[in-house]
């Protein structure tokens, strides 16, 4: 009776154990972090770590200077005209590389929730507390797109999904990643990056490129998109 008791006890501190520190792989995601990583073909980079977003539970907040405000999940994004391309993303860093990405044009949204014209320029805020501004001008120009699809498939976290901005003829840091609120103002500020520096304009310059895909240097000849 004694080892019965014994046994009976040591199997009720095992499970009291197992609900404490749960192994499942729910709880291993619970606890995952977006950080920057130098992964093979296409580098993770965010300005600090923080956790996914549940692509369930996102919404995407609009509004500010426009007469039909919104709020989208990713259901009734993917209701929208949908538009297709392949575009580099470059980086600060000099690195680049390049990628098949899915999603709708600005014009598309703001078709919807109808910017008024005092509008010029869209800020843009992330679940990582990045925030960023682009102006209307910008934004409407060719190929440039909000994405929810890389490569023929959903967006990854680590590049920015649920949804991200993909702007090519800007650096990186332009591209503004997991989107969760847009508003629409008069004048544009300092985005997050521009305050240690960077360029606020962001269009790409002339210089030296390590392209991922391609594993060797490339030469950046003219302002804007790369050419390869």
């Amino acid at each position: 009776m004694d080892i019965e008791r014994r046994e009976f006890i040591r199997f009720i501190s095992v499970l009291a154990i197992s609900f404490l520190m749960p192994n499942s792989s729910e709880a291993k995601e619970m606890q995952r972090m977006l950080e920057n990583e130098d992964r093979e073909g296409f580098y993770i980079r965010f300005y600090k770590p923080f956790k996914p977003v549940d692509p369930s539970k996102w919404t995407l907040r609009v509004g500010g200077l426009c007469s039909n405000p919104q709020s989208f999940n990713l259901a009734s994004l993917k209701k929208l005209k949908k538009e297709a391309q392949t575009s580099r993303m470059k980086c600060v860093e000099s690195w680049s590389s390049k990628a098949k990405w899915g999603g709708i044009r600005p014009k598309t949204l703001f078709d919807t929730v109808k910017p008024n014209k005092q509008a010029k320029f869209l800020y843009f805020y992330s679940a990582d507390d990045y925030y960023e501004f682009i102006s209307i001008e910008d934004l409407l120009k060719p190929r440039v797109l909000f994405v929810y699809e890389m490569n023929d498939g959903p967006l990854p976290d680590i590049h920015g999904g649920p949804l991200r901005l993909i702007i090519p003829f800007k650096y990186g840091y332009k591209s503004v990643k997991t989107i969760v609120r847009l508003d629409f103002v008069e004048k544009g500020g300092t985005g997050y990056w521009s305050k240690f520096g960077y360029d606020k304009d962001g269009t790409i310059k002339p210089g030296t490129d390590f392209p991922l895909d391609l594993k060797g240097y490339r030469d950046i000849t003219k302002d804007g998109e790369p050419d390869y």
